[in-house]
């Protein structure tokens, strides 16, 4: 069973990493990460672990989805008023857990406190966060990474895009693509091995490209 709250905790980086790539299309960076907060919290709600894949690989294009929604929605993000005041009483209470228990508190014990909903907690946060450091300096002036988020993210989070909307078509389809693009077989071949013409193969091959470029959009 996914753990919720360690879930969103650990895979905040991700959502930085995917509303950096449309700073400066229109939309402040704080909104953008504002709803790939939100869509991260939806990925959290719907992610099924019997899937067989891991749950960043998942999120990726719930977050993208939402950062993309902001832009066919007309932009900016309102957060309400309950919002900004729940969320100034988040980081004073989130202040005084620390300085009690000498961490950070999780979502969960923060709703507690607060006596309100996880989801509003969660959504206080995001409305709030700034801008996320990929790295920081240790005591040796060395340079780390502070997020899972290894170097050249846009890329990976590509492929696990990518990866996430192979695994939704048919068996028939995913292995054509593993064919074509991964082993790299001629579409003769590939239609030998799947028992179809090269005729067929070249069509389902051209369906299956213009469906995944759909999906993955600005990709």
């Amino acid at each position: 069973m996914l753990d919720r709250d360690r879930a969103v905790n650990e895979n905040l980086g991700l959502v930085h990493a995917c509303a950096i790539r449309f700073r400066g299309k229109g939309i402040e960076y704080e909104d953008l990460y504002q709803a790939g907060c939100e869509g991260l919290i939806k990925a959290a709600d719907r992610f099924d672990p019997d899937l067989g894949y891991r749950f960043s690989t998942y999120a990726v294009p719930v977050i993208m989805g939402e950062i993309r929604k902001m832009f066919r929605d007309g932009g900016i993000i309102k957060v309400s008023r309950s919002i900004r005041e729940l969320s100034i009483k988040v980081n004073r209470v989130g202040d005084e857990f620390v300085k009690e228990h000498g961490r950070e508190p999780t979502v969960s014990e923060l709703a507690k406190r607060l006596d309100t909903t996880e989801e509003a907690v969660t959504e206080a946060i995001g409305s709030s966060v700034p801008p996320v450091s990929l790295t920081i300096s240790n005591e040796d002036g060395e340079i780390q990474n502070d997020i899972p988020i290894p170097s050249h993210d846009g890329k990976i989070i590509e492929l696990m895009a990518l990866r996430t909307e192979l695994e939704k078509l048919p068996a028939i389809d995913r292995e054509l693509v593993k064919l074509r693009f991964f082993k790299r077989v001629t579409q003769s071949a590939a239609a030998r091995q799947l028992g179809m013409t090269q005729v067929q193969v070249s069509r389902r091959e051209k369906k299956i490209l213009e469906l995944l470029r759909k999906k993955l959009g600005s990709f």
